[in-house]
């Protein structure tokens, strides 16, 4: 939760999956999309939904991965920095949401 959130949502290493209402919350690698020549928005988007998220914040998240998510009915919140608990404090008091 002490980490800084990358500003790329397709390449990040990671994902951090918070419940809001509890705090619990654990890292997912995201492997398939940080590595992937192409298309590593649409994969990092594919993996969230598999893993149940409702909302992605992030710094940026280009065309085609925001596509992919509102498909898929999950929130989006871009222009997110600071540490990923800073992240999910702002989200939690109404943030940006696209």
């Amino acid at each position: 939760m002490d980490s800084p959130v990358d500003p790329r949502f397709g390449r990040a290493a990671w994902f951090v999956l918070v419940d809001t209402e509890t705090g619990e919350h654990r890292a997912v690698e995201n492997a398939a999309g940080r590595d992937a020549g192409h298309g590593a928005g649409i994969m990092a988007a594919q993996t969230v939904s598999s893993l149940g998220a409702e909302a992605v914040l992030t710094g940026e998240c280009g065309p085609k991965a925001v596509d992919a998510l509102k498909k898929a009915g999950i929130k989006i919140r871009t222009q997110a920095s600071g540490t990923v608990a800073q992240t999910v404090d702002a989200f939690k008091k109404g943030g940006m949401i696209v």
